[in-house]
């Protein structure tokens, strides 16, 4: 076995272990979202945009595109942890198709964590983070329509 295969295969072992290990406090819906996250993305000039930064430090971005007064278009991005990726997810996945009052109803922190069968205590703020981070981007949305000369001015 050459340096390189030693090395892949020790990435292999790793990255096995890591999950075996996360099977042990996360369900398999937390695993999935956190190996394929759903709408990690950032949309160019979003109809709506937020950008977070939660008690834990971890930063999340949320963009969203609004067409038939239903979200068409939602995307997210974060410098997070891997629960905060999970939470991202699934929060844009309730989001999708939702008109604003159904996402405001509906979308809730609680609503994330019964989607993925609950988080260990610690990573309960992720989901809240996720929601806050979609609420704001409606927010800014809605300001848009009011003042649409101030989405030329968004950083």
């Amino acid at each position: 076995m050459d340096k390189n295969e030693n090395i892949d295969k020790f990435a292999d072992d790793l990255q096995e272990q890591i999950i075996k290990q996360a099977r042990k406090e996360y369900s398999e819906a937390v695993i999935d979202h956190w190996q394929n996250p759903r709408n990690f993305k950032k949309l160019k000039d979003p109809d709506g945009y937020a950008k977070v930064t939660g008690p834990c430090g971890d930063t999340m971005e949320m963009f969203i595109n609004i067409q038939d007064e239903k979200i068409s278009e939602c995307g997210f991005q974060t410098d997070g942890c891997g629960t905060t990726i999970v939470c991202g997810s699934v929060a844009t996945e309730l989001a999708l198709n939702k008109t604003i009052v159904e996402v405001i109803a509906y979308v809730t922190a609680g609503e994330v964590l019964k989607q993925i069968g609950g988080l260990p205590t610690a990573d309960v703020h992720c989901a809240q983070l996720a929601t806050e981070t979609l609420r704001r981007a409606l927010v800014d949305y809605r300001s848009m329509q009011k003042d649409p000369w101030k989405k030329h001015y968004r950083k």
